[in-house]
């Protein structure tokens, strides 16, 4: 059986005005569908521990570091590193990038932070196995007591490396 109406159009209806709020090109005050803001990020608040392996352990705890005292931790926009009586902080806007690097010789860095002479960045470290290299895009004050110098990059030696990396280069 065959109906004649399949495919037909629907019978013409008589079409009124067209709402001024319908008109082409028309936009409302507040257009319902659209977010006013951009979303909201769940707030970032973690702390990396750095790793402490023997025999540099012994070391870095006559320099005053142990499990708290040595941190990195990211909350907000804001990271911070601390190294026992050593701190540095910037945005994590600053960062250009972060890397795994690793493993280290331990006279390169066992004890308080190293500054490297080829580039001024500085090393906190407590583990020859791997750490982390921050890279920044304008050079942090911090690390070392002295104000006019500036870090182009941090290296730190925290437990969980590769979430820190992750969670920097998002």
């Amino acid at each position: 059986m065959s109906n004649p109406q399949l495919g037909a159009p629907p019978p013409a209806r008589e079409a009124g005005p067209i709402p001024e709020d319908n008109v082409p090109g028309h936009h409302p005050e507040v257009e319902s569908d659209k977010p006013t803001r951009p979303p909201r990020l769940p707030q970032v608040d973690h702390r990396f521990p750095f790793r402490f392996d023997s025999p540099l352990s012994a070391i870095a705890r006559r320099f005053g570091l142990d499990e708290r005292s040595a941190y990195v931790h990211v909350l907000g926009e804001t990271l911070s590193i601390r190294f026992g009586p050593w701190t540095m902080q910037t945005m994590t806007s600053n960062v250009e990038s972060a890397t795994v690097t690793g493993p280290y010789r331990w006279w390169k860095v066992a004890g308080p932070p190293r500054l490297s002479l080829v580039d001024r960045g500085i090393t906190f470290a407590t583990t020859t196995a791997q750490g982390v290299c921050i890279k920044f895009r304008d050079s942090v004050v911090g690390g070392l007591p002295v104000p006019w110098l500036r870090h182009p990059a941090a290296t730190v030696t925290v437990e969980e490396a590769e979430d820190l990396v992750t969670l920097l280069n998002r």
